[in-house]
């Protein structure tokens, strides 16, 4: 299974566009279901943070993810998304 271990000082050491890309393709595994079950929750968090860290082409997938999911799985996401910041 492929995934991608972030740690606070992994990422404390990369450029933002490394970071960046690093979690954009977190959500893409997610949103694929690249070797995983799709979960648009996951995605849709990962996109989140890779767009705060600056991945337009996150932005961009988190706005369409968003517009097919229930009110319930968005308040998820971005929950999972601040809850990832304060403690990342």
């Amino acid at each position: 299974m492929a995934r991608f271990e972030l740690h606070s000082a992994e990422l404390g050491t990369m450029g933002a566009s490394a970071q960046a890309d690093i979690l954009f393709e977190m959500g893409m595994m997610y949103a694929a279901g690249r070797d995983c079950d799709v979960d648009v929750v996951a995605a849709h968090k990962w996109f989140n943070i890779a767009a705060i860290k600056g991945s337009e082409r996150a932005a961009t997938l988190r706005g369409e993810l968003a517009a097919g999911m229930s009110k319930t799985e968005l308040a998820s996401a971005l929950r999972a998304a601040r809850d990832w910041m304060t403690t990342h």
